[in-house]
């Protein structure tokens, strides 16, 4: 996993990805994916992130995340 992330940093970096968009891109991927695993339950997905539950709510507004609770799932 390491070589793959070091491949992908080469590879942002050749194409001028700044530092801020980067950042951003993996974090929204990154909550995205842990709200999917927690079937939208965001107390989980705060706790498995190690954030608080107010900082995940925040986050997934700007970035404009949309993971409702699923019922019967």
């Amino acid at each position: 996993m390491r070589d793959q992330l070091e491949g992908l940093v080469g590879q942002m970096v050749e194409r001028g990805i700044l530092f801020d968009e980067a950042v951003g891109e993996f974090e929204k991927r990154f909550i995205k994916r842990v709200l999917e695993r927690t079937n939208g339950n965001q107390c989980r997905a705060a706790e498995l992130l190690g954030i608080h539950r107010n900082t995940l709510s925040r986050k997934m507004t700007v970035y404009k995340l949309d993971h409702r609770r699923r019922k019967g799932r």
